[in-house]
């Protein structure tokens, strides 16, 4: 298993849809979507699918997971979507003022340990990090089906100020809803048929 993760990491080096630490990249991107702790890809390369006039990035500190994400890109012939291999924390460094319009945050680690909140992708440290490259208007969607993690999001929009501008407790629930949500990752697929309910956020921060 050790061997095939550290194939797969030196393969990505070498795909031409995957960016690996691209701080010459800053300004250079134009308008893009990003995906955060984006693993195999799924929602970054249906959205790409579904959106072909614009251009997406699966954001993923796993090489291993870029690498299946990628692939799946390219087997697509999917050309709208790349994906980065680095830190979420350091995304300001390789993304300028306005080059980012949309974020979408879809079933992260919600770090339920009180001592971990402040790794949670919705935390006012995050937050700040992507003020820093989030166009004027851009949004914020987040995607869980961890309660925890949804209130204390709510908490920090309060906190803030922010707006919300869509707020669901049970995606899936029979109403209707966007064609984006209607898209499932292998996890939300998981979710569902246990039975869990799907909660979704859409802010400006």
């Amino acid at each position: 298993m050790a061997r095939t993760k550290l194939r797969k990491f030196a393969e990505i080096g070498e795909m031409e849809n995957v960016f690996v630490d691209p701080v010459e990249m800053k300004g250079k991107w134009g308008d893009v979507v990003l995906e955060l702790a984006c693993g195999a890809g799924d929602y970054a390369v249906a959205l790409a699918q579904s959106c072909p006039e614009r251009k997406f990035v699966g954001v993923d500190r796993k090489g291993d997971r870029i690498w299946v994400g990628a692939k799946k890109a390219l087997g697509l012939n999917c050309s709208n979507v790349a994906f980065l291999h680095g830190q979420i924390a350091k995304l300001g460094e390789y993304f300028g003022p306005g080059e980012v319009s949309e974020i979408w945050i879809t079933f992260p680690d919600p770090y339920e340990k009180p001592s971990k909140h402040k790794q949670r992708l919705t935390s006012e440290r995050f937050l700040d990090v992507y003020k820093g490259f989030l166009k004027k208007g851009g949004v914020v969607h987040l995607k869980t089906d961890h309660l925890g993690l949804f209130n204390y999001t709510l908490g920090v929009i309060k906190a803030r100020g922010l707006k919300v501008l869509e707020k669901l407790q049970d995606v899936h629930g029979g109403g209707k809803i966007d064609d984006e949500l209607q898209i499932l990752t292998h996890y939300e697929g998981r979710f569902l048929a246990e039975g869990r309910p799907i909660y979704y956020l859409k802010f400006k921060i």
